[in-house]
């Protein structure tokens, strides 16, 4: 019986999938799925290498980019990124590989890789501390350069004025300790595209980002709080399927994304999709999270969502290790 070795830590939420009880519900539904799985909680480097060091396993699969005690923020990493250890020690690991997890994490970078790509994103600027101010079209948009899950994002992230762009910078700088992303601000509806598996294992599934309106406020626009609590809601896409589906790919095979990924997007103001975020170890919290709406979105059965959630968790399991030739 093939077994998956889950890491997990502190930062599992800021980084990954989710906390520790979420780790339990992507373990069971591993074992659930006629493989075995174990976690591994690690908390420091030394505990992460005694792990893959003594414990048995075929594959491994990591909520974290890096060992970190932080818990609700991702911040710019000082310590070894987990992937390119697997790959110095020839692991087999689930999701993308140490070079695209490392653009993921930093969004300037995704942007910048997608956009040599063409691939659409918004109008971009980096502002480290020191750096003048760039040249934007307004409204604009100052988000931090290395979160998730809407760290970092509330109304004064929509800035109108060049007061206002030196206010949030600064904020950013501030409050985060990284350069800020100065972007295009795009008014248009969300929607959010999952990639899962490779080959013929592939699958695309698109959705559209709704959150009542009355919890918005001045903009319409995703807060860290309406992240992962049941207030967003994946619905079907209609006419921007094709589209949105073909976005999401330009930009998995740009960045060399595996496994299980999420591309969101936004229309721009003349209606065009744009990609904002692309996402290397999206949540699978049951039920609240993107990823297993949307696979029960598109694959209802009748034994209810978390039988749904345990054949996701297997597509991506069962995929990576087909990748890997282990099965």
């Amino acid at each position: 019986m093939k077994k998956v070795l889950l890491i997990t830590g502190p930062a599992g939420d800021a980084q990954g999938w989710g906390d520790l009880s979420v780790t339990e519900n992507v373990c069971q539904a591993i074992k659930d799925s006629g493989y075995d799985a174990q976690i591994a909680f690690v908390n420091t480097m030394e505990e992460f290498n005694d792990a893959i060091d003594t414990l048995s396993y075929d594959i491994v699969w990591s909520c974290l980019y890096y060992i970190s005690d932080k818990s609700d923020t991702i911040g710019m990493s000082n310590g070894e990124w987990l992937a390119d250890i697997f790959d110095a020690k020839n692991i087999p690991y689930i999701g993308p590989d140490a070079k695209c997890m490392k653009a993921l994490i930093h969004k300037t970078a995704t942007h910048d890789l997608l956009d040599s790509k063409k691939v659409a994103v918004p109008y971009h600027f980096q502002v480290a501390p020191g750096d003048d101010l760039p040249d934007v079209a307004f409204p604009a948009f100052v988000k931090p350069s290395y979160e998730s899950r809407s760290v970092g994002i509330n109304d004064d992230s929509v800035v109108n004025t060049v007061e206002e762009l030196a206010r949030q910078v600064q904020y950013i700088h501030t409050t985060f300790d990284q350069p800020a992303l100065v972007e295009e601000y795009l008014p248009g509806q969300e929607y959010t595209v999952l990639m899962l598996g490779n080959g013929e294992h592939q699958e695309f599934i698109p959705g559209r980002v709704e959150v009542d309106p009355e919890l918005f406020g001045k903009y319409p626009i995703l807060k860290s709080e309406m992240r992962g609590v049941g207030i967003t809601k994946i619905k079907p896409t209609t006419k921007m399927t094709q589209q949105a589906n073909e976005l999401c790919r330009q930009a998995m095979e740009a960045l060399n994304c595996l496994d299980h990924v999420r591309a969101d997007m936004r229309l721009d103001a003349l209606g065009n999709l744009k990609i904002i975020e692309v996402n290397g170890i999206p949540g699978l919290k049951p039920l609240k999270s993107w990823s297993p709406q949307m696979f029960t979105m598109q694959h209802p059965s009748e034994q209810g969502p978390m039988e749904d959630y345990r054949r996701l968790i297997n597509h991506i399991v069962t995929s990576a290790m087909a990748r890997s030739g282990l099965i």
